[in-house]
């Protein structure tokens, strides 16, 4: 599939949002994540009011399911999103559930493989459950917690060959990623580039990053665009 820049609007009012999803079109942004703390702060409306503003964009729901994958997935769905997100570490039945969701709401499934034992098993596992993407992920609480405690933290780079070759359907690296890494993960074979936390969001407010975001993000399409066909199957 040809490369995607997907923004993560990590934030907690939706005028903020929405100020930055425009902005983020803008500069050639592909997809539009409703993040985890949009979500929690105004649930279903979040989604709702980025479909109103944005008609044509696809909006990921990140709701990271882990009970109830029919019913939130169609939440989600009917509030406009055509991406929504379940945790690998869910019951498989809740993934297979959120799977049958999307294929009967013409939604997409993206599976997370957060805090699985093995990530690349744990992607294998969420593509046999019939996952249409990976997320390939380093949770924030792990990676700041262990750096401020002097151990060593890994990245979604370390593994992300091996998650790319484990899998037939296309991958995206989420976690602690400056923007220089963020960018290379076409080169990994991953051609889902999320930009979020903390490149164009700020990571300890959750409110938009000081600077001209806009020109910053114009450059990362620039140069994610141009990696073309990465080669995965996009299911879509």
């Amino acid at each position: 599939m040809k490369t995607i820049v997907q923004i993560s609007l990590d934030l907690v009012s939706i005028p903020e949002s929405l100020d930055t999803a425009a902005k983020a079109l803008r500069a050639g942004v592909d997809w539009l994540e409703a993040g985890t703390p949009l979500i929690i702060a105004e649930g279903m409306n979040g989604v709702r009011e980025l479909r109103r503003a944005f008609p044509g964009t696809p909006i990921v729901a990140d709701l990271k399911t882990m009970d109830g994958g029919w019913l939130e997935a169609e939440l989600m769905a009917k509030a406009g999103a055509t991406h929504v997100v379940v945790m690998g570490q869910a019951h498989r039945e809740t993934i297979e559930l959120a799977v049958k969701a999307g294929a009967d709401l013409g939604i997409k499934v993206m599976g997370d493989n957060l805090g699985m034992p093995d990530p690349v098993e744990g992607a294998r596992f969420l593509e046999d459950a019939g996952c249409d993407f990976i997320i390939h992920h380093i949770g924030y609480d792990h990676r700041n917690l262990r750096r401020e405690r002097g151990l060593p933290v890994d990245t979604p780079l370390d593994r992300l060959r091996e998650v790319v070759a484990a899998v037939q359907v296309p991958v995206q690296a989420v976690g602690g990623l400056t923007i220089e890494q963020a960018i290379q993960t076409p080169g990994y074979g991953a051609p889902l580039v999320v930009i979020g936390a903390p490149l164009a969001i700020d990571s300890g407010s959750f409110q938009a990053a000081a600077g001209d975001i806009e020109a910053v993000l114009r450059e990362i399409c620039s140069r994610v665009h141009a990696y073309g066909d990465i080669g995965k199957d996009s299911r879509s």
